[in-house]
């Protein structure tokens, strides 16, 4: 028997805010969380705009003791605290440290696209040049292996189950959610927390600006910068944060009386290959379209009951294309196609954060019914100009919101797609 899976709990920590609340009042005002960064100026950055939380070092300190915040570096900040905020939402609380009882019950998915890059560069490779290894201590490894984020989680919450950490670019978050999805399914977890997280370094977001796949044309007017599906779009913002899920077995939050925010209705992962246009940094359109249908049948609904899609959609050439592909996928042309958004408008482009960042938006708009606006798209691009209708410029009041699309297509031609429902009882 398959098992249903509901979200009873969600943490985030966004560019436009901390926590659920400053997060959907940001959402529903269409209100930009990016801003320009000096730092990117001193290093010769064209693109010199992104988004990253705010205060966020004094968030961390009131959340973690001196000898847990010795293990966090910024990636790991951003997911910790959005997974105890997801804990505590979903109605538990942390365990004392001294407490010996593990939930074995529980377990954890959370990812990264690059991770520690701050430790490596701040720490790691300066005193290795040094020749002053020993200095490093022994906390180091922890902050630099990928699955430190999610084992950090485990420990903090005495998680038993399955502890692992994935990463596959932007596609990460969704991933990771998919992941605890099917475990639930099987009956093989209770709960999965789920999410992704990334940091802001400048050294993350090099390697993009050397592609030139960078925004560089709005310095002086950052919250202009993110411009999906817009004529004049150049680039995407880069972002960073962190977003985490609560899943949780059906049976277990109805026994338990948790409040629910929605329910996963299925979703699919693929890869498109590298062929048919498909490279490293581009999707092969036949696997996005066969990714969006899969994850349609897996959910068990019918193509006319999405009432919007949370697309990828970062502000480069691939939009339109994009656009196009959900109407292929789905069979519906402009005039009866759903409302669609991007998320990215309002926060740039959180890399292996943005599926989870972006999933926390999408049950938000389920539970809160309606839909945010993607900014900064007046001159829709021409080629989808039979589509502007359906894209919302302001916020949209929609309390018969009832399915919701969310896909992530990332580098290496990666494609991830979720179904969300609001959870009506």
């Amino acid at each position: 028997m398959r098992r249903r899976v509901v979200i009873t709990g969600m943490g985030v920590v966004a560019p436009s805010g901390h926590g659920l609340a400053a997060y959907e009042e940001a959402l529903r005002q269409g209100r930009s969380g990016i801003r320009f960064i000096p730092e990117l100026g001193e290093l010769n950055f064209t693109c010199q705009i992104g988004g990253i939380p705010q205060g966020f070092d004094a968030v961390r300190k009131s959340y973690f003791d001196h000898e847990k915040l010795l293990s966090i570096n910024e990636n790991i900040g951003y997911a910790a605290v959005s997974a105890v905020d997801a804990w505590r939402d979903a109605g538990f609380s942390v365990p004392d440290a001294e407490d010996d009882r593990v939930d074995w019950d529980t377990g954890v998915v959370v990812g990264s696209g690059i991770g520690g890059m701050d430790t490596i560069v701040n720490q790691l490779v300066p005193i290795v040049k040094e020749g002053k290894v020993r200095r490093l201590g022994s906390r180091i490894v922890e902050q630099v292996m990928n699955s430190g984020t999610s084992a950090f989680i485990a420990g903090h919450l005495a998680l038993g189950n399955q502890a692992t950490s994935n990463s596959s670019a932007c596609s990460t978050g969704n991933e990771a959610l998919i992941e605890g999805m099917w475990k639930i399914r099987m009956g093989l977890a209770k709960r999965m927390l789920t999410g992704g997280s990334e940091g802001s370094s400048p050294y993350i977001w090099a390697g993009f600006e050397a592609m030139r796949v960078i925004c560089r044309k709005f310095n002086d007017q950052p919250e202009k910068g993110s411009r999906p599906m817009s004529a004049t779009a150049c680039g995407f913002v880069p972002g960073s944060g962190g977003g985490v899920l609560l899943l949780e077995e059906l049976e277990s939050a109805l026994e338990r009386g948790a409040r629910i925010y929605a329910e996963v209705l299925g979703g699919t992962v693929n890869c498109g290959g590298h062929r048919m246009g498909g490279s490293i940094t581009a999707p092969n359109p036949e696997g996005v379209k066969r990714c969006i249908r899969s994850a349609v049948k897996d959910a068990g609904i019918d193509p006319a009951e999405v009432d919007a899609i949370n697309g990828h959609l970062t502000a480069t050439f691939a939009d339109p294309m994009e656009v196009h592909n959900w109407s292929e996928a789905l069979g519906r042309g402009p005039k009866d196609f759903p409302f669609i958004n991007s998320t990215k408008s309002l926060i740039g482009h959180c890399l292996g954060a943005a599926g989870a960042v972006e999933c926390v938006a999408v049950v938000l708009q389920l539970h809160g019914g309606f839909i945010h606006p993607s900014i900064n798209c007046e001159d829709v691009h021409p080629d989808i100009a039979d589509f502007a209708d359906k894209i919302p410029q302001a916020c949209v009041e929609f309390p018969g919101l009832r399915t919701v699309i969310k896909a992530g297509f990332g580098f290496g031609d990666v494609n991830s797609c979720i179904v969300f429902r609001k959870w009506e009882g």
